[in-house]
């Protein structure tokens, strides 16, 4: 990657970060002007930008108005690059059921995610959040979906997670659904536990791990 490409990726992160809209924009032209790889400037350069506005919001440096402006400047920068994204395998899009479980009311990191995997081409069936676990399984099915991805930034509602995988479990149909978690509290080793098929510490992150669970799901299915 040349020296330009980088700069243009550390430029687009800035510009969001610093809820620059017009930069973003004048950026992002640059991107498709010069032939870039538009995914990498919407992985390490928009995304990359929200993700640092998503840390400072968590260290109370940056408010919710803040963080909006931010987003508000992603936006920009996406409407630009999104139309010259080759998405992969374009003729059906993957089904991803998300949500903050239930007792939890944070969702700005659940929206980060969502906003990532609309831009990996998920196709994204958002239940918000306070979520009962019942819920999360009730739409997978009646999508047909690949993931079910949940969040928490609480631990006393961590097991709800717990409960989700139970459920299917229950049902005998684990084996039809990637399940995805995230957030504060959670760690690698906690999802092990409890059975998750993955974690993700950033939203970033969490769109890569997506692309790798729906290409091993069709092939979990039994």
């Amino acid at each position: 990657m040349g020296k330009n490409q980088q700069e243009l990726l550390k430029g687009l992160s800035d510009a969001v970060v610093e809820m620059d809209e017009e930069s973003t924009v004048s950026l992002a032209k640059e991107v498709v002007k010069e032939q870039h790889d538009t995914y990498q400037a919407i992985e390490k350069g928009l995304a990359d930008g929200m993700d640092r506005a998503g840390k400072l919001f968590e260290e109370e440096e940056y408010f919710i108005p803040e963080l909006l402006m931010c987003s508000d400047a992603m936006y920009a920068g996406l409407d630009i690059l999104k139309p010259h994204l080759t998405i992969e395998d374009q003729t059906e899009k993957h089904r991803v059921v998300i949500g903050v479980v239930e007792g939890d009311t944070h969702d700005i990191g659940k929206n980060l995610v969502k906003i990532m995997l609309e831009t990996a081409g998920f196709e994204i069936y958002d239940l918000g959040r306070d979520v009962p676990p019942k819920d999360f399984v009730a739409k997978a099915k009646e999508v047909k979906a690949q993931i079910i991805a949940m969040s928490t930034l609480m631990t006393t509602t961590m097991d709800g997670m717990a409960e989700v995988i139970r459920l299917l479990q229950q049902e005998n149909i684990r084996d039809q659904f990637a399940v995805m978690v995230g957030g504060g509290p959670i760690s690698q080793s906690f999802a092990d536990r409890i059975g998750a098929d993955g974690y993700s510490k950033d939203a970033a992150e969490a769109a890569r791990l997506a692309r790798r669970l729906v290409k091993g799901v069709a092939i979990v299915h039994e």
